[in-house]
């Protein structure tokens, strides 16, 4: 009996780079939901702000994310990755 391969390897290299890419941004989209709910990313009414903070404050929050996650992230990102390589694999 042969063993059988992780799914990781059974997949070529540019395809795990797009799962990988892909499972990143689930991971940043989660981060950036969870940043923003923390308040992360509000004007502040000692800074002034106006209409143009409001309408990048969600570009800002979505790079802490971004950062976050190419920083290392929490781990989530490769639970997605596992979880996509199964379904692409067909295990």
């Amino acid at each position: 009996m042969t063993p059988v391969a992780p799914a990781e390897q059974r997949i070529s290299a540019p395809r795990e780079q797009q799962l990988r890419s892909l499972a990143n941004k689930i991971e940043a989209q989660f981060l950036a939901e969870m940043l923003k709910s923390a308040g992360v990313g509000k004007a502040r009414d000692s800074f002034g702000g106006g209409a143009g903070e409001d309408q990048f404050a969600s570009f800002l929050t979505a790079e802490y994310a971004t950062s976050a996650v190419n920083a290392g992230g929490i781990g989530l990102s490769e639970a997605i990755f596992r979880s996509l390589t199964e379904k692409d694999t067909g295990r």
